[in-house]
């Protein structure tokens, strides 16, 4: 009768942690779901651009020059190796972010609705796009690639109208309202479309997503500029989105050199000023020291500006030949590599840290 008993309350107990076993499981899924918000796709921005740097310093430099045949002995290995981690990575992404749509649509709706969330619903499609134009491959039918941009372009194309239209007519949604940094990722979304279609040659494609987005590239900038209420309700985690100030005008150039097929003096100035932004904010570490205090996801937005700038330095040195402009090239693209290792070594570090509970982000987007 004792070893009944002892037998069945094994049973109960076995039975009762499987349920809790079960239940933190779903717990575990379900709270990865809800933290893992739009941000995250900074990572895959900024895998997507070193593939990419890598793939332009090996592949389109010049072999005669010293400092470019060293770009050239790189393994190829490496950009190989670059290009399928960030494809994993952004499948990875793209699917939890997908499961939150289906399961967490009310979180993906505060997203949507709030002022700097909005803006990282591009950094997907800007990460598939950047992933097509860096393909170690060539898609055998032009059809078949054509395909796949619309597919990245068309999401883009609606948050345009949708973001675009609210700052024209909504009044509590008015650019002067909402302006803020990451801001800047909209005309980003519109700047590296239109590159990659001048690259598998839609001219008029890339010329009509070009104008929208540096039309409208001109009205942020100035806005952001004048440092008006939106900008200055940035949290101190989110001061790295800062960098962005320097992503939008090296696509631009980027974009425009694909277009015109010539790095031409419109992309040298476009050049000169995200260099400029980006020394200015190199010589004021103090406006980023609360958010590099503890490690966040949030810093990963300073190696895709970096990376954009190295890329275009990279077509600044390949039209105006001289040591100057060489040296840039490598100083930037050093640099590009050293902040992306070191931002890969920080997050193997902190992986207990990437899912925090206690997010700013978060928080920031709940309020709204």
């Amino acid at each position: 009768m004792g070893e009944e008993v002892f037998e069945s309350t094994i049973k109960v107990t076995i039975s009762d942690d499987t349920m809790k076993s079960n239940v933190a499981k779903k717990s575990s899924s379900a709270s990865l779901l809800t933290k893992l918000h739009a941000g995250y796709f900074r990572i895959s921005l900024s895998l997507g651009g070193q593939a990419l740097l890598w793939k332009v310093l090996i592949e389109h430099l010049d072999k005669s020059q010293t400092l470019h045949h060293f770009f050239h002995t790189l393994p190829s290995t490496t950009f190989l190796l670059l290009w399928w981690i960030s494809l994993c990575t952004l499948l990875i992404l793209s699917f939890l972010y997908i499961l939150r749509c289906i399961f967490h649509f009310s979180l993906v709706k505060s997203e949507f609705l709030h002022p700097v969330g909005v803006n990282y619903l591009f950094a997907p499609w800007i990460s598939w796009l950047l992933l097509l134009q860096s393909a170690p491959f060539s898609i055998p039918h032009v059809g078949s690639c054509q395909v796949f941009w619309w597919i990245f372009v068309v999401p883009v194309g609606i948050l345009d109208v949708k973001i675009y239209g609210q700052w024209f007519t909504t009044e509590k949604r008015f650019l002067s309202m909402v302006a803020n940094p990451t801001s800047q990722l909209s005309v980003l979304g519109n700047l590296t479309g239109a590159w990659v279609a001048s690259k598998k040659e839609w001219k008029e494609s890339a010329v009509c997503i070009f104008t929208l987005g540096l039309t409208h590239y001109l009205v942020v900038f100035i806005t952001l500029y004048q440092r008006l209420s939106g900008s200055n309700n940035l949290p101190a985690m989110l001061r790295p989105s800062f960098f962005l100030f320097v992503a939008a005008p090296s696509m631009a150039s980027l974009a425009w050199a694909s277009i015109s097929g010539n790095f031409d003096m419109s992309c040298r100035m476009l050049f000169f000023l995200s260099l400029f932004l980006f020394t200015s904010l190199v010589c004021r570490p103090a406006l980023f020291k609360k958010s590099m205090r503890k490690f966040n996801v949030a810093w990963w937005a300073y190696s895709f500006p970096l990376t954009f700038l190295a890329l275009a330095s990279a077509q600044y040195a390949h039209q105006v030949k001289g040591p100057v402009s060489a040296g840039l090239m490598l100083l930037l693209s050093a640099l590009s590599v050293l902040v992306f290792v070191g931002l890969t070594v920080s997050t193997a570090l902190n992986l207990d840290m990437l899912l925090a509970d206690n997010d700013r982000y978060l928080n920031f987007t709940k309020r709204n």
